[in-house]
């Protein structure tokens, strides 16, 4: 029996309701702006999108090994722990979810290896036939050995714990170039592997350190991939954004694009915009902080470490204890007691003390309430959201200072990216100043006001979900409240010095 025939006859009132729901406030890009959906689903906009980076990479990964030693004056230093971080959490994810993820070098090679092609789509002939290591997978053949991921692995924990480990030596190739060529490589040997092994991004799904945050601070985006119309996609028969087509491949994501109702997962490829025979896939611009749902612990957790991680970075390189950056670069001051005390306090108040403190917090909420009727679970993973919007304007805030401090020293590299003494732009010898240093302070502050505000306005709205009745919501969310406001004053007075 058909899925359409199993599918039970919805009033048109509730049709109407949820078809309202997806499209509140948000603007429909591709038909606001006609020429923009050809543009997407031509089959050279995916690379035309990565061959930039791709070559700035190489030049990155010349310059860490050929380039000048000292950190400040190699490109690969500045350029990517400066610049690219500073656009990708300041302008990217906000503004245009994971776009980074359609762009990104890391998988390139391994997906070229498992497609077979750089730009067209392969197309089978026979579902499950095999020749070699090609399998064909829906209407698409792939090279490889095409081996499903391990459902218990179907989580972003090893993303949390490698980016935690990844995060715990960031002193060493934030200041060695040698160092941030081998992470860089290695991560794209990595991701070349496992293109060759898996089916389809599974680094990019379960193990690619970067994806694991951009996956939750994407649920703030502005942007989103969503399909217009659910009883289109129910009624298709090719399912081509799954299965693939002639005009495109499957989400290389594993995902249904017309069932997805966050941003998490979603690379924004635009595979399913091409492959979709009835145009019914489509790009939205929609009101900030729109996915407000954690799916498990596993998401929570990723933001209790971007939290903590971020107080650890404000109070290493902004704040002005000199013997905690000696601890944390052990390996150039000798600190190894110091690192051994750095590395546990980290670990330990990720892993544990901050998810226990908003434990805590929600638990008390939930007995304030006295509510039978919500877990304690649901209530947890509610208020955990918080951290999201709060956590993205945290990082903006620290990373906005890292530009105007270190500004001159982008210029520098821009004329000389391998530090041998060029001035290819004119920009060569600027001394170093910071940009409006007597004034950053204050933007700081404003960025932590606007991520409190979110965060409140967000666990409010969690709280009235869960609980209904206002007084009751009240009680549940005071604690958490509470908490995530002592945090933002912490986070100004850090900042303000």
């Amino acid at each position: 029996m058909s899925q359409q025939s199993c599918a039970k006859p919805e009033p048109s009132g509730m049709k109407q309701q949820v078809l309202d729901s997806k499209t509140k406030g948000r603007i429909d890009l591709l038909r606001r702006f006609p020429a923009l959906g050809p543009v997407l689903k031509h089959r050279w906009f995916q690379f035309a999108l990565i061959f930039p980076n791709l070559v700035l990479f190489a030049l990155f990964l010349v310059a860490g090994i050929y380039g000048t030693p000292v950190g400040n004056r190699n490109i690969i230093i500045v350029f990517v722990w400066i610049v690219w971080w500073f656009l990708l959490i300041a302008l990217m994810v906000p503004f245009a979810s994971r776009i980074w993820c359609a762009m990104c070098p890391f998988p390139f090679i391994g997906e070229w290896a498992q497609r077979g092609a750089l730009v067209s789509a392969k197309v089978g002939k026979a579902v499950g036939r095999w020749s070699g290591l090609s399998r064909v997978i829906g209407k698409n053949r792939y090279f490889g050995f095409n081996i499903r991921w391990p459902k218990a692995l179907s989580n972003i924990w090893m993303q949390n714990i490698g980016f935690l480990g990844l995060c715990t030596f960031s002193a060493l190739f934030l200041t060695r170039p040698i160092i941030s060529t081998w992470v860089l490589g290695s991560l794209v040997v990595l991701a070349t592997v496992l293109h060759v092994i898996f089916r389809q991004r599974a680094f990019c799904n379960y193990v690619c350190p970067v994806s694991g945050f951009l996956s939750l601070y994407s649920m703030t985006s502005k942007l989103e991939v969503r399909s217009r119309d659910s009883d289109v996609c129910l009624k298709c028969k090719t399912k081509s954004c799954l299965a693939g087509s002639e005009t495109g491949w499957g989400c290389p994501w594993s995902m249904y694009p017309s069932k997805m109702d966050r941003n998490n997962y979603c690379g924004v490829c635009t595979e399913c915009i091409t492959t979709c025979p009835h145009d019914n896939m489509t790009i939205n611009l929609r009101p900030f902080g729109s996915d407000t749902k954690m799916k498990g612990y596993d998401e929570a957790w990723k933001a209790f470490i971007m939290l903590t991680l971020v107080a650890t970075y404000s109070v290493l390189y902004l704040g002005p204890w000199g013997f905690l950056r000696d601890w944390a670069n052990a390996p150039e001051s000798n600190e190894w007691g110091g690192f051994g005390v750095y590395v546990s306090f980290m670990w330990t108040t990720a892993l544990l003390f901050v998810p226990g403190v908003f434990a805590l917090a929600a638990w008390a909420g939930g007995k304030w309430a006295k509510s039978e009727t919500v877990s304690f679970k649901k209530q947890f993973l509610a208020f955990a959201y918080t951290l999201v919007p709060f956590g993205l304007l945290i990082w903006i805030a620290f990373s906005t200072v890292l530009v105007f401090t270190n500004w001159s020293y982008i210029a520098n590299v821009v004329s000389d990216p391998f530090g041998w003494g060029w001035d290819l732009f004119g920009t060569g010898s600027v001394e170093w100043r910071p940009f409006m240093s007597e004034y950053v302070v204050f933007l700081q502050m404003v960025l932590v006001a606007v991520g409190l505000y979110f965060a409140l306005k967000s666990g409010w709205k969690a709280a009235l979900g869960l609980h209904e009745q206002p007084k009751v919501a009240l009680r549940a969310f005071l604690p958490t409240g509470f908490l995530l406001s002592a945090l933002a004053i912490l986070f100004i007075v850090l900042y303000a010095g």
